[in-house]
């Protein structure tokens, strides 16, 4: 295990370049297998072919181990990414305090990248040797430039996903809280 300066450890499979962490396993994503992620992602379902295969052109598959971390709360937000394979737990916090939980092939984290953040505003654990794909933004952002219609598909698709995470965490705090003993006033 390689320490970063935050006292977290990354996997032998990645390391820390700056604030960003890099992947020692990572490769080009081939054509076909970018479709059959996208195919599988419904934040991408409605994009028209041309900026599918924009975005296929420049995806990026990594790999890492249980335990280490794909993005941290804080770090500058580059990248977009999508679980190929494996289990990611987003948290928030210094406490690590669960957000979401990463663990259908398709579905993406990240997103602070893409909605004007300077940073991510959550980390990412792997809880189980995990495969991603990950996308840059100044390349998603070019393609939407491009391809408006699509890019306009998309951050509607963002934002369903961004409110149901926000709907999910307000039933797990109110799922905490009726737990609490009620004040007794008798």
């Amino acid at each position: 295990m390689i320490a970063n300066t935050d006292g977290f450890d990354l996997c032998s499979g990645a390391k820390e370049i700056g604030q960003t962490f890099l992947s020692l396993n990572q490769k080009p994503f081939s054509r076909k297998g970018a479709r059959m992620i996208i195919d599988e992602s419904d934040l991408f379902r409605g994009l028209s072919p041309e900026a599918i295969g924009e975005i296929a052109e420049n995806m990026i598959e990594e790999s890492y181990g249980t335990g280490s971390f794909v993005i941290k709360d804080k770090y500058l937000a580059e990248h977009f990414y999508i679980l190929e394979e494996g289990k990611i737990r987003l948290s928030v916090g210094e406490k690590g305090r669960i957000t979401h939980l990463v663990s259908a092939p398709g579905e993406t984290f990240g997103w602070s990248s893409l909605v004007g953040h300077e940073t991510y505003t959550a980390s990412a654990e792997c809880l189980a040797p995990s495969k991603v794909i990950k996308i840059g933004k100044d390349h998603l952002t070019r393609v939407f430039e491009k391809h408006p219609a699509s890019g306009m598909v998309f951050f509607k698709r963002l934002a369903k996903i961004i409110g149901q995470r926000l709907i999910n965490s307000y039933y797990t705090i109110l799922s905490a809280s009726e737990g609490e003993d009620q004040p007794s006033y008798g």
